[in-house]
């Protein structure tokens, strides 16, 4: 499977299909130049089924070799493919190296690199002469592998073979050179190593836009991904992932794009394309404005192009300087209804979850307001809808509203502190069938309730590291839009170590196709959260005396809720 991005900035003086900024001799550098300011980019995301940025020698060791000729040829054509458009960066997703068959010990990989030699692998090679002859940077992800004694420092046990292996991206600029590598921090249910401290990896275009690299799982992580918004102020990010989609929170486009909305970035998203194993979702969003373009394929894979004009970031952001971290409405009609059939999809454990079942009477129209807790962290709903009359033989979702305050984490995989609220869809009754999809088989799937109001008030609490988002999900497998939704975070007063968030539905849009609507609150791993711990670690992590501190959760809180309230009753 082979999925990939591709980017440029438009030339209002050759034209959209010729790539401005391509290839660049030293006597046209002025002319590239004078390009940088240029507030676009040409961006592309093309499916297929079946250490410093910029600067240096950059070494790839034990670089693996792709199964088939076949598989090259799929890498080749997508060049091709993206060349003929005129565009400028390819990237293939996480996973690109699923056929490896043999190995080749390659010492060093260097930026200085012939594509003519003959002592590089073969995929490589026409990866390079690709980026080279069509003056284009490109980003790959393979499996790359390390000698275990080149890196002394790491005293972790080593693999029998003494190789490190690593899922790792690398990028080619418009000469083919190897300009920039980095290494998955977070490794989910692969059999590969994480370094042994994690790395920031940018690297910088000759159009002035310098990007950040992270690989599908560290999404829901700090490090590197959220570390590099907060510390470095990157504000274009590369992406490619073999996500597998996990109702009702975690599906790759629901993510995708609301990383990039919380923290007002752009992101090139790239994901393998198997929607019957669970890989789909794949997007170019730009923060606020959302997604420019966005697939989540169901029953089959795709080969295609997928183009958006991407406006840059003209701003220079403040970053925030700390010690370096080691460790009328109408929403747009389904194309696809999805159900268990059309798409394989995990679960999380909402039965962690504190939950009520909505309870819907046929043909009458009803609302709910409603504050939900877990321990001291509370959810306020405000819900209103109208349900229909269902046949006897129709299956239908039920809903459940959900309040979680604690640990996401399970045996095989690094864990990360999470706050949610929200409401979800279940396939049945009881807190087991939610985050399942309806099946295909016998009962004809029908709409037994339609949202005419959703809005979400909570007060979450400062932390050293966290990121809120807007969190929906309709039955196409795609978030609603930004201009569907009011998204609010703001603190009531400047000292304050709280948070007041508001996530409201707009009217007079109606869904009756709704799968989540949620606030995700990842706290990572929930170091200096204000409330959490003894009052000499709150002081140590800058926050007042415990007792200011109760009174503030008390009184504030309840004010809060009831400002929401009223705001609400006026809607």
């Amino acid at each position: 499977m082979l999925q990939y991005l591709v980017l440029d900035q438009e030339n209002p003086e050759i034209g959209p299909t010729i790539p401005a900024g391509t290839c660049e001799s030293p006597a046209a550098k002025s002319h590239g130049a004078a390009r940088r300011n240029e507030g676009r980019r040409i961006p592309a995301a093309a499916g297929y089924t079946g250490r410093d940025s910029g600067a240096g020698d950059v070494s790839l060791k034990y670089i693996t070799k792709a199964k088939t000729e076949a598989k090259q040829e799929e890498i080749a054509g997508a060049k091709r493919a993206a060349s003929k458009m005129g565009l400028q960066n390819g990237r293939y997703p996480d996973g690109i190296d699923k056929d490896i068959e043999k190995k080749l010990k390659i010492f060093t990989f260097c930026a200085k690199f012939d594509p003519n030699a003959t002592y590089y692998e073969e995929f490589l090679v026409t990866l390079s002469c690709a980026a080279r002859n069509a003056s284009k940077y490109v980003v790959i992800n393979l499996t790359e592998k390390e000698r275990c004694k080149d890196v002394p420092e790491d005293t972790r046990p080593c693999a029998p073979d003494g190789l490190n292996t690593y899922n790792t991206n690398v990028v080619f600029d418009r000469q083919g050179v190897v300009v920039s590598r980095y290494r998955k921090v977070h490794v989910l249910g692969e059999n590969k190593n994480s370094t042994y401290l994690p790395e920031l990896i940018t690297f910088e275009t000759d159009f002035g836009v310098t990007f950040g690299q992270f690989i599908c799982f560290d999404i829901l992580f700090y490090t590197p991904a959220r570390q590099l918004v907060v510390e470095q102020g990157v504000t274009d990010f590369v992406l490619p992932a073999m996500w597998y989609s996990q109702l009702p929170f975690l599906t790759a486009v629901q993510v995708q794009e609301g990383w990039a909305y919380s923290n007002d970035v752009n992101l090139l998203a790239a994901g393998a394309s198997n929607p019957l194993i669970g890989n789909s979702g794949s997007g170019i969003y730009h923060g606020r404005s959302g997604a420019l373009t966005r697939v989540m394929r169901q029953d089959l894979g795709e080969r295609t192009i997928y183009v958006a004009q991407v406006p840059k970031y003209p701003r220079s952001r403040s970053v925030q300087k700390r010690a370096k971290r080691e460790t009328a409405l109408q929403a747009r009609t389904p194309r696809q209804v999805a159900n268990s059939s059309s798409y394989l999809m995990k679960r999380d454990d909402v039965e962690n979850y504190e939950t009520e079942l909505l309870q819907f009477d046929e043909r009458a129209s009803g609302n709910v307001s409603r504050t939900l807790c877990q321990g001291s962290f509370c959810c306020h709903f405000d819900i209103a809808w109208r349900s229909s009359l269902v046949a006897e033989n129709g299956s239908y979702y039920s809903y459940r509203l959900g309040t979680y305050d604690g640990w996401r984490t399970n045996d095989t995989m690094d864990a990360n502190y999470i706050r949610n609220c929200g409401l979800f869809a279940c396939s049945g009754p009881t807190i087991g069938d939610c985050g399942q999809l309806l099946g295909s088989e016998g009962a004809e799937q029908q709409t037994s309730v339609t949202f005419t109001r959703l809005a979400i008030g909570v007060i979450y609490p400062e932390s050293l590291e966290f990121l809120l988002s807007p969190n929906s999900l309709l039955s196409n497998l795609l978030p609603l839009e930004p201009s569907q939704f009011e998204w609010s975070q703001q603190k009531p007063s400047e000292n304050s170590y709280q948070h007041e968030v508001r996530f409201i539905m707009r009217e007079p849009l109606e869904l009756s196709n709704l799968l989540t609507f949620a606030v995700y609150g990842n706290y990572y791993d929930n170091e200096c959260t204000f409330g959490v711990g003894s009052e000499e670690e709150q002081q140590a992590c800058g926050y007042r005396s415990s007792s200011s501190r109760i009174e503030t959760l008390g009184g504030f809180q309840a004010i809060s809720l009831a400002i929401l309230i009223l705001v609400w009753l006026r809607i």
